[in-house]
């Protein structure tokens, strides 16, 4: 009889969250955080899409038209700009509003995403997500234009020919869709959110220490539980 002491099981973390969602961009940062406060307890992150503005247009909108229809006006978003930025900053990131001019629909950016994973499983689809929102939040990429959504998934490996076909195809539009309105239809109405095991789920973009304690709680009642 082996007397060595099983390995813990990887905690599976649900990330449900969308590309032009700021407290993604920056949840996602505190969560790769919040891993690095626990390297003793290994994880398997998915991500799964959500629409954060599920009436804008296939084609994009101008950000000035977004801003004006979700808050009014681009003066009364100032403040929260001001407050994205600098959270953002805390954490190593750029959030450049300045630098955005179109609002993108992202049903394509999260195409790519999926794309990503099914050849290269969780870490790429991470990678090709974090290439987005870079190119969104930080660059000021277009995400409503094809081309450029072939050269993020270039950047990451994916066939640039192959991925320009697909986009130009409705391939796994109806998944991603229904994907994200199933999160909608359990209940979810802010992101990011994260699930930790299917069985507990926090809400926005905490600071890494609460995910981490999250993290550690979770698993530890979960490998107690299994021993």
């Amino acid at each position: 009889m082996s007397s060595e002491t099983p390995s813990r099981p990887p905690l599976q973390i649900d990330v449900v969250s969308d590309v032009v969602c700021p407290w993604c961009f920056i949840g996602k940062r505190r969560l790769e955080k919040a891993l690095e406060l626990k390297p003793e307890i290994p994880v398997e992150v998915r991500y799964h899409p959500y629409f954060l503005n599920p009436w804008i247009p296939r084609e994009g909108m101008s950000r000035e038209e977004y801003l004006t229809t979700k808050f009014g006006s681009v003066a009364r978003y100032q403040d929260i700009a001001a407050r994205v930025a600098a959270a953002a900053a805390m954490e190593g990131l750029i959030y450049a509003a300045d630098k955005m001019n179109r609002q993108p629909n992202t049903t394509d950016a999260h195409r790519l995403i999926l794309w990503a994973g099914r050849g290269g499983g969780n870490a790429a689809a991470a990678r090709m997500k974090q290439r987005l929102m870079d190119l969104y939040f930080s660059e000021g990429g277009d995400l409503s234009d094809r081309e450029v959504l072939v050269q993020a998934a270039a950047e990451c490996g994916l066939d640039a020919g192959e991925v320009r076909a697909q986009l130009a195809s409705d391939q796994d539009v109806e998944h991603i869709t229904r994907q994200a309105n199933a999160a909608k239809d359990a209940g979810i109405d802010g992101v990011p959110t994260f699930i930790f095991a299917g069985l507990a789920a926090i809400s926005g973009a905490h600071p890494p220490e609460v995910l981490a304690r999250a993290i550690e709680q979770i698993s530890d009642a979960i490998w107690a539980e299994a021993r």
